[in-house]
């Protein structure tokens, strides 16, 4: 798939005021600082659609963006340790759940997991939510490139033995990197048959 267009289309809080349009969607999320935004911009070819931050928690909202006018990225905040105050911590949980739970359009959720870390009780405990609730995944390793060539296989060797402690298969996955680009292709061909089997 070629991104042709990425546009901004709205941020809230509220689900019941995202897009009413019935296309297919598909969320980013993960950990704070995980590479969200900057894979955002990488998949969409914008070195400035989503907001990048050196401080954790910059993502607040739910953002829609309509890609090729023909379904939807959504970057939503990331979970976990983020500078804002435990308030604002407990909005993000009720309103990202409400958006997992409501959001009919929604095709498929990518999980942002940072491949340079072990297995984070707080990745696995959210992959076990959306499972729980049928929600359908794919996990997208980031910042590979900051590994070598033989640290990266151990390390998602470590990740797929965990997952599947407790899970019966593991779902699809996607090795990535930001900075070269690395899996780009892999991912938007995913999302585009997705795509093409709602059709």
């Amino acid at each position: 798939m070629k991104i042709k267009s990425a546009k901004f289309v709205i941020s809230n809080t509220d689900v019941s005021k995202c897009p009413k349009e019935e296309i297919p969607e598909y969320a980013f999320i993960g950990r704070s600082n995980v590479g969200k935004s900057s894979l955002i911009n990488m998949l969409t070819n914008h070195k400035k659609l989503a907001k990048i931050s050196g401080k954790p928690g910059k993502t607040q909202l739910i953002n829609h963006f309509i890609i090729n006018d023909n379904w939807f990225l959504v970057d939503l905040p990331g979970y976990g340790f983020a500078k804002v105050s435990k308030d604002k911590r407990k909005t993000f949980q009720k309103f990202i759940k409400d958006y997992f739970n409501k959001r009919m359009q929604l095709a498929c959720s990518f999980v942002l997991v940072d491949t340079r870390h072990e297995p984070q009780k707080i990745d696995l405990e959210f992959m076990e939510f959306l499972g729980e609730n049928g929600i359908p995944f794919a996990i997208i390793f980031t910042k590979t490139d900051k590994l070598n060539k033989s640290a990266l296989p151990k390390n998602i060797a470590v990740y797929k033995k965990i997952l599947l402690e407790t899970w019966e298969e593991l779902p699809p996955y996607f090795i990535t990197s930001s900075t070269n680009e690395a899996g780009k292709e892999e991912v938007l061909d995913f999302i585009d048959n997705v795509n093409q089997s709602l059709a």
